[in-house]
């Protein structure tokens, strides 16, 4: 259990490497308090931390995988998403925190440090479901598209169908159909094969990486 004056050791799991740099750069203004060790993208985390933050945008990899790489006390999913499956089935693998992605930065922290002196469950925003301030950062968001779009077409660019995504996203079909119409409309495509050359050319694919948080280094 971490005591209360000492920050929560964090590491960021996503496979892309702006969301995760991006979620690392929300942390700063909080750095009294959430220290953010590593940021993991496709790799096993080196340090060991009190939680691992694993982003839900368009995570392809199975559970047991990514928590096998993620070198943590606790584990922690931060996801649009806070449906009863999906809650059910990451608790299963021994997922103790569901954070909502609407959550602000302040909100994010304030939660990590319960987690990390023993709480658990389900912690959720008011905020209205398009609202996108203060979300980090996501392939595509300097396109216009939403960060649901983005995660939409990221799913697409990796070759999964309609279903896949629909169930990937714990999200119905519709909705799935719905965020391509709009994404296709807003990078100027009307394929889905002309869609992932588009992915592929403007950075939709998972990136390899592994990197100390931006401020790691200097410390």
């Amino acid at each position: 259990m971490v005591n209360s004056k000492t920050p929560v050791r964090i590491s960021i799991v996503n496979d892309y490497d702006v969301v995760v740099q991006g979620l690392a750069r929300m942390f700063e203004p909080f750095k009294d308090r959430i220290q953010v060790v590593e940021v993991s993208t496709n790799q096993p985390g080196r340090e060991r931390v009190d939680i691992a933050l694993i982003d839900s945008f368009a995570q392809t990899r199975d559970i047991n995988e990514v928590l096998a790489a993620a070198n943590a006390e606790r584990y922690v999913f931060y996801s649009w998403s806070l449906k009863p499956e999906l809650i059910e089935t990451w608790s299963q693998f021994g997922v103790i925190g569901f954070l909502d992605k609407r959550l602000t930065a302040e909100e994010l922290a304030d939660a990590l440090e319960r987690i990390a002196r023993g709480e658990s469950g389900v912690v959720s925003s008011d905020y209205p479901s398009s609202a996108d301030a203060d979300l980090g950062e996501w392939p595509g968001r300097e396109h216009g598209l939403s960060a649901r779009e983005s995660e939409v077409l990221a799913l697409i660019t990796q070759g999964l169908g309609n279903e896949e995504i629909a169930s990937r996203t714990f999200t119905s079909i519709n909705t799935v159909k719905t965020n391509i119409r709009t994404a296709y409309r807003k990078i100027g495509v009307d394929s889905r094969t002309r869609a992932v050359l588009w992915g592929v050319d403007h950075g939709f694919r998972p990136d390899i990486i592994k990197a100390a948080a931006p401020d790691a280094a200097s410390d």
